[in-house]
């Protein structure tokens, strides 16, 4: 299976838990675990004397399941930017990874307020009381130029979206949601030949283009470019080579192209299916050769003036290859890489979804820090059960972090850090004895449990 940083499993399942009591304050994994990709979640709620359970389904379109745990059989089955299409900003080129990622439900005002953290659709609250007709309350929009980028460095740059997690505050007068990104570096592609956009992301684990770096060169297509295809015809030393995405890992490709040899870069574009097609994937992938993808597949066809039939393409069951001969010579093309920083913070006015202020780690906006002192981007927000201004962050190598809301800022009021550094991924509140904790799970070091000593 291939592994891709910014689509979901089968199912991710989000819980809702009342945690059991800790007494020591660490327990440890095996030291020098890598940070998941992929988790599994399901949230459970009751209204009355029915409960419910919400999860995650990206096989395809329709992901929000709710179901009744007494009879577990599914009550209903959404795709939300289909149902409700006002969450999308179709303005934004960046916006386009629009799915289900986690999920919060809290009952405000006597209805059941579930808020969706929908990627690139960012947070969508709805009234979920008959949850067979969840009816639209808002969502938020993602704010252009990128306001933290903005604040942060000068720079103006489209937003990157990334809505992954998302908690009311105790008096449910603000929403805070934390933006999970991996990559502090953008990348602009063009299709110089047609003087169109590709939707392209930098691979994970291939050479890099550093900020203003660009590689351009002319397109040939090389097939899947899996151990069973056919071999990968050499390019003339000057050239990208255009990979089809199917059969093999992302990382089983690329040396089939490094061994053909001739080529400056790779580009991957989509392969056919429901949850393919038109499509845009960031990709976990290791390499020696810059790596761009996943395009969409109406993108990679263009690069070879091929007609595109979207509805035959969402039909395929992924195994049909593109009708493009291999070592058809295509398109010049051009990939320019930017800064646009870690994945941080905003602060919402929940009955608006106005956005009121964002927040990042200092480190997380200088281009020094794009690499070599790990993942710099916040993963999630715990709110205080007893302090309505108060929230905690677990912001992978960043740390773990305490804001606090001040006429309607965030500010940074407390942070932790252990010798040699950490990697915070989970963060939740609980008391005991009148006293609020915060457990915090460290991908490579166990669980902390932790409490706020500064200020009020």
């Amino acid at each position: 299976m291939e592994r891709h940083s910014s689509t979901l499993p089968t199912r991710l399942i989000l819980g809702s838990w009342q945690p059991a009591s800790v007494t020591s304050t660490q327990t440890a994994f095996p030291t020098g675990t890598t940070s998941p990709i992929r988790c599994t979640v399901l949230l459970a709620w009751q209204d009355g004397l029915k409960a419910y359970a919400v999860l995650v389904d990206d096989e395809e379109g329709e992901d929000v399941d709710i179901t009744n745990p007494r009879r577990p059989v599914k009550i209903a089955e959404y795709d939300l930017d289909a149902l409700f299409p006002q969450i999308l900003q179709p303005d934004q080129p960046t916006l386009t990874e629009v799915f289900f990622h986690d999920v919060t439900v809290k009952r405000i005002e006597g209805r059941q307020v579930m808020v969706a953290s929908y990627w690139d659709a960012g947070y969508v609250a709805l009234d979920v009381s008959d949850p067979t007709r969840p009816r639209y309350i808002g969502d938020t929009d993602f704010t252009n130029p990128d306001p933290e980028l903005l604040e942060s460095t000068g720079e103006a740059q489209v937003p990157e979206g990334n809505g992954h997690q998302a908690e009311f505050t105790r008096d449910n007068e603000y929403l805070i949601g934390a933006d999970e990104d991996f990559s502090p570096l953008g990348l602009e592609g063009r299709n110089l030949t047609d003087d169109t956009t590709l939707s392209a992301s930098q691979g994970s684990d291939t050479p890099q283009l550093e900020p203003g770096e660009a590689i351009q060169g002319q397109t040939v297509f090389v097939g899947r470019a899996c151990d069973t295809d056919p071999a990968v015809p050499p390019g003339d030393g000057s050239q990208v080579a255009v990979v089809e995405r199917g059969e093999c890992d992302f990382t089983d490709k690329l040396p089939n192209v490094e061994r053909a040899g001739g080529y400056i870069a790779v580009l991957i574009f989509n392969r056919e299916g429901s949850d393919a097609c038109t499509a845009t994937l960031g990709m976990s992938v290791e390499g020696d050769i810059p790596t761009f993808g996943v395009i969409p597949r109406d993108q990679g066809y263009a690069l070879f003036d091929e007609p595109y039939d979207d509805e035959a393409c969402l039909t395929g069951d992924g195994t049909e290859t593109a009708p493009i001969p291999i070592g058809t010579v295509g398109d010049e093309v051009v990939f320019t890489s930017y800064f646009d920083g870690w994945g941080y913070v905003h602060l919402f006015d929940a009955s608006t979804g106005t956005e009121l202020d964002t927040y990042a780690i200092r480190e997380a906006h200088k281009p020094r820090f794009a690499s070599g002192f790990g993942a710099l981007s916040v993963h999630e927000v715990a709110t205080s059960s007893i302090n309505p201004s108060r929230a905690y962050l677990s912001y992978y190598a960043g740390g773990f972090r305490v804001l606090d809301i001040r006429n309607n800022e965030l500010a940074d009021v407390g942070s932790f850090i252990d010798r040699g550094g950490n990697n915070f991924w989970g963060v939740q509140v609980f008391s005991s004895d009148n006293t609020e904790y915060v457990a915090a799970s460290d991908i490579d070091f166990g669980l902390y449990i932790l409490k706020y000593t500064g200020g009020p």
